[in-house]
């Protein structure tokens, strides 16, 4: 199965958000939480992560996560994920009490695309402040793919997917994969050697990847946005591919807010002030770009 096949395969069926300038999304990709350990990414911008996911609550946005936001190669349980990472998905819980939730799977969490998934593994987490569980979101379901359709103009479309049907080891044998990263290159990776076939990794995979993703956005016409090569990606109007980034970069995350049919990259960081006070800053990087 090619490339296009299996982008094409992603939004058959796909659920349809409406899209209009009284709508706000916010697109997250690759958080990779993990379990509180070494090879947790996610450990290092975990502050970043909730202050902006806090500013997108409090100014209504719809919160989309466009695959690999819980790192389930290297780690086994979502359990523990959850329990490491409670006040986030305290959050996650108050978007979803919303109906402002939605999340989509990658190659690093696929396993979130079982039927009941989120009832069997994202029923509760414990609050620590009532020192008891709570409901988090037990009827989520997780998407390959999502499209954001106008009312009024049902040919303005944009597709959401995480990007990893690009690479074959990263769909179709991804077991393969996940394999080799739990038992070899994880291990290898605290020595320095990165692994070859990680799209965020090695440059030349990551430049082959979005090239098929570009390539396929433009010969269907269509305007695309993904994560999983970690690299944030907002050019002008009149292209097609976009990419959000990702929320494991050294001393930043990064996103991108759909506001009015537009797109604007933003990158999350600390700053300080003139009394070397430090604060969360967001800062714009791109945009907006005016989609229709």
């Amino acid at each position: 199965m090619s490339t296009a096949s299996r982008l094409e395969r992603a939004f058959i069926n796909a659920p349809v958000l409406p899209l209009s300038p009284c709508n706000r999304y916010v697109l997250f990709s690759d958080c990779h939480r993990g379990v509180g350990n070494a090879s947790d990414n996610f450990l290092k911008n975990q502050h970043l992560f909730f202050a902006a996911l806090k500013h997108y609550y409090q100014n209504g946005y719809s919160y989309i996560e466009l695959g690999d936001g819980d790192e389930l190669w290297e780690n086994r349980s979502m359990e523990n994920i959850i329990e490491i990472h409670s006040d986030v998905f305290w959050l996650f819980s108050l978007f979803y009490k919303k109906n402002r939730l939605y999340m989509l799977y990658g190659n690093h969490d696929i396993v979130k695309r079982k039927k009941h998934y989120s009832a069997k593994k994202c029923n509760t987490y414990f609050c620590t402040d009532t020192q008891k569980p709570q409901p988090l979101f037990p009827d989520l379901s997780f998407h390959e793919g999502l499209l954001l359709r106008s009312a009024g103009h049902p040919e303005h479309v944009i597709y959401l997917t995480h990007g990893h049907q690009a690479s074959l080891l990263n769909s179709t044998f991804w077991p393969l994969s996940r394999f080799f990263v739990r038992f070899l290159w994880r291990p290898l990776e605290n020595f320095g050697i990165l692994d070859p076939t990680s799209a965020a990794k090695d440059y030349d995979v990551k430049e082959k990847t979005e090239k098929k993703l570009n390539q396929w956005a433009v010969d269907t016409d269509r305007i695309l946005i993904t994560g999983h090569t970690h690299r944030p990606v907002l050019h002008g109007a009149g292209t097609h591919y976009y990419n959000t980034g990702s929320c494991v970069h050294p001393r930043c995350i990064t996103c991108i807010e759909i506001e009015n049919c537009s797109l604007t990259l933003v990158k999350w960081s600390m700053s300080a002030k003139a009394d070397s006070t430090l604060y969360v800053a967001r800062e714009v990087l791109s945009g907006p770009v005016q989609l229709f």
